[in-house]
């Protein structure tokens, strides 16, 4: 039996009868029906009436070589037929988490020479924390055990992602978080600098609330700082220039590890394989996951530095910590050949030389100028778009957010697939959109912000 044999609102119906989706207010969802996306195609989606919307958020910041690969499908299929499944317990291995190891060895920063794997950037981060944490057990200091987050981070779902990130309504629903986890400000100039105060200046002062953190608590009694280079989901917040050298000068200075959450930005999203080659960060793990395998499996891999790796070994005896699905054969056969076409096809070296800097040439050309945009701001094919009332006093509409929805849903009527995030509309595409996509992109951006303009002036 497929979906073919059922109409929309049956399937509706059904979804509303027996699923309960992430993040979602479902007694909303229920009175309006859920899309239903049935095929893609390169950077197209299309829901089961045919409409066709050009994918602005690849997924869920995931599908970097975009949709209908074959090949994909093929190593998964050939995988499946000569060993669908194996465990990586009981002192065995598969040989596709075997070779991706070693891939991931060789496009990973230099100090980072390990992998632990699970099925998702949640789980990947529940393992960084572990690991951190057992890393000073082992080194003989139990009580460095206070790791230092940012407010608006997002580290996943599960209890520890939950606690690790910095989002209050997730806190609030969570009824009672890890301790020993602390938020400072997050670096996002836009809301938080000072008047006058220069974008480097700023980068160096959000970076102090992480210096304040460790000081108030005692250099002796933190494990790690963990952050996102680029905060994805809490709304595209790139930081300064300044901000991660000074972070990294701090963690070394007070012997603090540092943890990457390279969930979204990870496999090229920056223009390069990761945004700590971006930024010039030597980090202790790096969480990944999403464009791994391009979202077209579950995977996730947890990048581990050599410093700890050596203590783990040496000191750890058994680790006790893993998961039935830990370097799952095919999932790791379908990363192997995503890093292959991601490689072959030159889509990092695209992002930095050719479409990430035209992307961010055409929001300030073409979507910046906008009555409803406070700001655009980019790094490499990911990009952000602040709402607006008032462009010179950056007031926001009220309630907060339900201007970006408005965008939102135009965009969407006007075949745009877009995310919104509080007041900010967020875009991570595919990392094959050309310079033709782009343009297409910011046209019907602009399309939707005018019909939002022309919604919102009748409040």
């Amino acid at each position: 039996m497929t979906y073919q044999n059922y109409s929309l609102k049956q399937l509706q119906q059904i979804d509303a009868a027996h699923h309960l989706h992430p993040f979602t207010d479902h007694k909303e969802l229920r009175e309006a029906g859920a899309r239903i996306i049935t095929h893609a195609n390169g950077p197209f989606i299309y829901d089961s009436e045919g409409t066709e919307l050009l994918d602005g958020m690849a997924g869920l910041w995931c599908v970097n070589i975009g949709y209908g690969r074959d090949e994909l499908a093929e190593a998964a299929y050939a995988q499946m037929k000569e060993l669908p499944y194996y465990n990586s317990f009981f002192k065995c291995s598969t040989p596709t988490p075997v070779l991706l190891s070693k891939k991931l060895a060789e496009i990973a920063p230099k100090n980072v020479n390990q992998v632990f794997y699970g099925s998702s950037g949640s789980e990947a981060n529940d393992t960084a924390l572990r690991l951190a944490r057992h890393y000073w057990v082992l080194e003989g200091k139990p009580e460095k055990n206070r790791v230092i987050s940012r407010k608006m981070a997002y580290h996943g779902s599960t209890i520890a992602g939950t606690s690790l990130g910095g989002m209050d309504a997730m806190h609030k629903q969570l009824g009672g978080a890890v301790p020993n986890i602390v938020h400072v400000m997050m670096p996002y100039a836009y809301e938080l600098a000072l008047p006058g105060e220069s974008d480097h200046d700023f980068g160096l002062r959000a970076a102090k609330a992480v210096e304040d953190a460790i000081l108030e608590a005692g250099a002796d009694k933190v494990a790690a700082f963990i952050g996102e280079p680029v905060m994805g989901a809490g709304g595209v917040k790139i930081p300064p220039m300044s901000y991660w050298p000074e972070v990294q000068r701090i963690c070394r200075k007070y012997d603090v590890l540092l943890m990457l959450d390279e969930v979204i930005t990870g496999y090229g999203r920056t223009g390069e394989w990761f945004a700590a080659q971006t930024f010039d960060i030597e980090p202790d793990t790096i969480t990944t996951a999403k464009a791994l395998t391009s979202g077209y499996q579950p995977l996730s891999a947890l990048l581990v530095g050599d410093r700890i790796t050596s203590t783990l070994v040496e000191k750890g005896g058994e680790f006790n910590h893993g998961y039935t699905y830990s370097g799952h054969p095919v999932a790791c056969a379908v990363a192997l050949k995503n890093l292959e076409i991601i490689e072959r096809e030159g889509l990092v070296e695209r992002v930095r030389n050719d479409t990430g800097p035209y992307f961010a040439k055409a929001l300030q050309e073409r979507i910046a100028g906008h009555d409803l945009v406070g700001e655009v701001r980019s790094i490499g094919l990911m990009g952000a778009i602040e709402i607006v009332k008032d462009k010179a006093t950056k007031e926001r509409f009220l309630p907060s957010g339900s201007a970006a929805v408005t965008v939102r849903d135009h965009a969407i009527a006007n075949g745009m697939m877009l995310r919104a995030t509080g007041d900010t509309m967020i875009l991570s595409p595919p990392l094959i959109w050309t310079r033709d996509t782009i343009d297409m992109a910011c046209e019907r951006i602009g399309k939707a912000l005018d019909l939002a303009q022309a919604d919102l002036r009748k409040r």
